[in-house]
């Protein structure tokens, strides 16, 4: 059995808690790994260029076999989406072009199968782009990360309830840890049949609901369960009179697109999207990895690992 070459690989996005997971992947899958951009992740093994994200210079000079994009904008607002997640993606593809490199791997989101925000709009040029640039491709789509699906870690611990919209069953996900996304972004590497591909992947099942959360996270605290109902109308009513007033004010706009996102999340399930059945469906989900949510509220609780969301957190 022939054992695949190692790769020569150039990672953008290693300070996120994916990218990092993913470097620290490729690293340990014996790969040749550097990561670029404007700060030192600072993982053994794995040397620092200092660059922005618009700089061929670079990537020509370093020559790598594949090109890992795990870039992403903060806030989802328009001018941040599109600044990042297409055009600054679009100009590191230039520079893998112009640099020769095979395969473009790229960490994209699979909430963009129903796009109706600004990011999502973004994310699905760019893969369009990428999937006509003639290059090697993989688009991997993942379900929602741990450290999302996080947020009412302290509300628990201070004796406060679960907030939950509608039931608790609206959505469903099959969360993936970094340390599994990492594998699978990996694995694109030397596997074919992710390769020309749009990969929608979740970490194992079953597939959650909020009210599943609530109650592990409750049980990893040692605590009896206590929830509170919000309705998701409250989000989407908050949307629209800030989307009044940002008619005139750009910060409203901003908070009203932020309550626009938040009301997606807390409706829609991240899930693949059978079209033809008009459904999210848990069983046609991609599983990949061992780590699992349950697991992971257990080590918040113990102390074991530490919740650094930034800016995610998501019911």
């Amino acid at each position: 059995m022939n054992t695949p070459s190692p790769k020569t690989v150039a990672l953008f996005g290693a300070t996120g808690t994916a990218g990092r997971a993913t470097a620290i992947a490729l690293r340990d899958a014996g790969h040749t790994v550097t990561a670029l951009g404007r700060s030192d992740p600072r993982i053994d093994g794995v040397p620092f260029i200092a660059t922005t994200l618009t700089d061929p210079a670079t990537l020509t000079a370093v020559r790598p076999d594949a090109v890992v994009s795990c870039i992403a904008s903060r806030s989802g607002v328009p001018a941040d989406a599109w600044a990042v997640d297409h055009d600054a993606n679009c100009a590191i593809l230039k520079a893998a072009q112009a640099a020769g490199t095979g395969h473009f791997i790229l960490l994209s989101a699979i909430c963009v199968q129903k796009p109706r925000l600004a990011f999502q709009h973004a994310k699905l040029a760019f893969e369009d782009a990428l999937q006509s640039s003639g290059l090697t491709y993989s688009i991997v789509r993942p379900t929602a990360f741990f450290k999302s699906l996080s947020g009412q870690f302290d509300r628990l611990k201070a004796g406060k309830p679960y907030l939950m919209f509608g039931d608790g069953a609206l959505t469903s996900c099959k969360p993936i840890s970094d340390a599994d996304l990492g594998r699978f972004i990996t694995s694109c590497l030397t596997d074919p049949a992710r390769q020309n591909a749009v990969l929608p992947i979740g970490g194992p099942g079953p597939a959650l609901t909020p009210h599943d959360m609530g109650h592990a996270l409750f049980d990893a605290l040692g605590l009896p369960p206590k929830f509170r109902r919000v309705s998701p109308r409250v989000i989407s009513s908050i949307a629209a009179g800030l989307a009044l007033g940002g008619r005139v004010s750009p910060r409203l706009a901003t908070k009203s697109e932020l309550a626009r996102i938040g009301h997606y999340y807390a409706t829609e399930s991240m899930l693949v999207w059978d079209q033809a059945a008009n459904r999210y469906d848990a069983g046609a989900t991609p599983e990949f990895g061992q780590d699992t949510l349950p697991d992971f509220y257990r080590a918040l609780a113990s102390g074991t690992v530490t919740l650094d969301r930034g800016d995610h957190a998501v019911f």
